[in-house]
């Protein structure tokens, strides 16, 4: 294996995000998670990605429920597709609105996410999960070695299915109260603007749908992302550029 992620096909920083994506996705599959795929430019992507985890090619492995998404809105198909422990993996470039968008919204939907790209990378946080080729050349996604992430990604998921004990999740807080967790600001997605003063809105997190105060942050609209705590909304977030 190369020293750096530049001289080779595979880089010791790239290796080390691949096996620790395939084994976060591996418990979310193990849990009873739907892979669903995206990549607005790329759609022969998409559509290889989830073939490659649905198709048991190899003798023995189980076929594991994926969806290629390529309406030409990504963010509402996924609204709508998306339920909470599933994962979106995106194939994209960072600059790409949409994905960016919908990485963004996947922790209110209960979602994990894992991001294949090249080029610049996103920005820290974008994703729980960045597979990505430094290459800024335009014509790498259409290189082997793109396609490779993702076959190697198949792989090593099966390859955590091997040793069932690492696929329990991780976990919870053992204490009746989490300090740390009962002062966490939430990620919610507004389904429903407030109808009546005080009536709070029908935002969406990853627990479910909820009725939220939102007097500290004002009128909200469908679609708004806000962190909540504690039955209220803290702050809004912007949109992006």
């Amino acid at each position: 294996m190369t020293a750096t992620l530049e001289t080779g096909p595979i880089g010791a920083r790239l290796a080390a995000d691949l096996a620790t994506a395939a084994l976060g996705l591996a418990r979310r599959f193990a849990a009873g998670a739907t892979l669903w795929v995206i990549s607005p430019e790329w759609a022969p992507h998409a559509h290889h990605v989830a073939v490659e985890f649905v198709h048991p090619v190899i003798v023995g492995k189980r076929a594991l429920p994926a969806v290629a998404l390529t309406d030409a809105d990504p963010v509402a198909r996924a609204r709508l597709a998306v339920r909470p422990g599933d994962v979106v993996l995106a194939v994209a470039a960072a600059a790409d609105p949409r994905v960016r968008d919908v990485m963004r919204r996947a922790p209110a939907w209960g979602a994990g996410t894992i991001w294949i790209g090249f080029g610049d990378r996103p920005a820290p946080g974008s994703a729980d999960h960045v597979l990505w080729l430094a290459d800024p050349d335009e014509m790498t996604p259409a290189t082997g070695r793109f396609v490779l992430l993702y076959h190697l990604l198949w792989e090593l998921t099966h390859v955590c299915f091997e040793h069932p004990a690492l696929l329990a999740p991780e976990p919870d807080c053992a204490d009746d109260v989490c300090i740390t967790c009962s002062d966490e600001g939430r990620l919610g997605e507004v389904v429903e603007p407030e109808s009546e003063p005080f009536g709070g809105a029908l935002v969406r997190t990853a627990t479910g749908e909820e009725r939220v105060d939102v007097t500290v942050v004002g009128p909200v609209g469908s679609g708004d992302l806000i962190l909540v705590h504690a039955g209220a909304a803290l702050t809004r977030l912007e949109a992006q550029p």
